[in-house]
């Protein structure tokens, strides 16, 4: 997350000025990591699933022998009733775990923003950006009253 990209964004789209330490920030970096976090959930998942599927397909223990896809006769008809429901189950989890990570993919993926080629600032933005926060600071060092009245009359277009 490149912190001055965003910044320059955001000023770009709304002309509102943020600081790198601006709590914002944070609020993105925390959606990072918990959208980090809940990927790495899934995916642990979907190996537990597949390696388990794996390892009961090369033991045998689905009906099959190792390095023949011809069933073998089981032992009784509830036994192989029973292999089957295993590989049903082992088969709707792991499409199961691909429709979550696949959905997650597609509706929480942020957009990707678009690339607007910065400028350099005019030397009269640079120095109205200047003077908007030396204005800042002096406004709130006035009283309660004048500086109510400075913000309502801030809001007029």
């Amino acid at each position: 997350m490149d912190q001055q990209k965003l910044r320059t964004l955001v000023f770009e789209k709304t002309g509102v000025r943020i600081d790198v330490d601006d709590p914002v920030f944070a609020l993105v970096a925390l959606n990072e990591a918990v959208l980090a976090e809940a990927v790495e959930r899934h995916v642990a998942l979907l190996d537990n699933a597949t390696r388990e599927l794996a390892g009961r397909l090369h033991d045998g223990g689905l009906g099959y022998h190792a390095g023949s896809l011809a069933p073998q006769p089981a032992a009784s008809a509830s036994s192989q009733l029973e292999k089957r429901i295993i590989v049903i189950a082992g088969a709707a989890a792991v499409l199961g775990a691909l429709l979550v990570l696949m959905g997650q993919a597609l509706f929480f993926k942020p957009a990707p923003a678009p690339v607007i080629q910065a400028s350099e600032l005019s030397e009269a933005q640079s120095a109205a950006l200047r003077n908007a926060g030396k204005l800042e600071k002096i406004v709130q060092k006035l009283d309660a009253k004048t500086r109510n009245a400075i913000q309502a009359d801030m809001q007029k277009p």
